[in-house]
């Protein structure tokens, strides 16, 4: 009887199934905290309401980056709630432990090398170096004085969320079902490439390659605060690139 009661209380892990579930109510968290703050931005702002001034708020620099941060604290809820279940620790599940510094530097070299490479193909074939969306979001919150906030959101917030989502989250899950490792890093990079449908195919092909650095980083590391600095890194290198692009222009 007692070693029944114990084997009940084993720690477990979500596998393909039931990471896929938990995962969509985790995305769904995200999404109403990212809503709630733009309603609160429409309610607030006050006059009439049309399909116009809610492409331009939406579009909005300052809106971007509280949204992004809005969606924070409900996706660790989320989190939270579905590791409650596996009865393993929240650090543990998803693996927010430490990492050498050799897979740090190996990161960043690998960024370097997507990063260059991806802008020779770019120049090559007469692509925009920097995605125009981030241009305008750029525009827009260096209007308001807000850029500050949008770094946060880029560099802090949105590597957070989206690490803690997918190479946290789903890939522990994932990589212990019948995907195993491999699988996991595959599927979990296209649910992080599909999170950025706001670019076009090219800049997808990109994030998607990213996605395989960080996948393979997290698998070797066995560390997601690896991938979310790396995230981080990232995020501030481009917003950095096309806010020179922008002075440049």
């Amino acid at each position: 009887m007692t070693n029944a009661s114990t084997a009940t209380r084993d720690p477990r892990v979500w596998k393909f199934w039931g990471t896929l579930v938990w995962g969509l109510v985790v995305f769904a968290a995200m999404g109403i905290g990212q809503i709630t703050l733009v309603a609160y931005y429409v309610w607030t702002k006050g006059g009439p309401v049309d399909g116009a001034s809610l492409v331009a708020l939406v579009g909005n620099g300052r809106t971007i980056a509280l949204s992004v941060i809005a969606g924070l604290p409900p996706v660790l809820a989320a989190l939270w709630l579905a590791i409650r279940f596996t009865r393993f620790s929240f650090a543990d599940y998803l693996a927010l432990r430490g990492f050498a510094w050799k897979w740090l530097l190996i990161g960043m070299i690998g960024l370097a090398v997507l990063s260059q490479g991806w802008d020779w193909v770019a120049k090559a074939v007469g692509h925009e170096v920097s995605p125009g969306f981030m241009g305008e979001v750029l525009k827009s919150a260096r209007a308001e004085n807000s850029l500050w906030l949008l770094v946060l959101g880029f560099c802090v917030a949105a590597p957070l969320t989206e690490e803690l989502m997918t190479r946290g989250f789903l890939y522990r899950g994932w990589s212990e079902s019948f995907l195993r490792p491999f699988g996991a890093i595959i599927l979990s990079t296209l649910v992080w490439t599909c999170m950025h449908l706001q670019y076009d195919a090219f800049f997808l092909a990109q994030v998607f390659s990213i996605g395989l650095l960080f996948g393979y980083l997290r698998y070797r590391s066995n560390s997601t605060w690896l991938t979310i600095i790396l995230h981080g890194i990232n995020n501030l290198a481009a917003t950095l690139q096309t806010i020179y692009l922008l002075n440049a222009a």
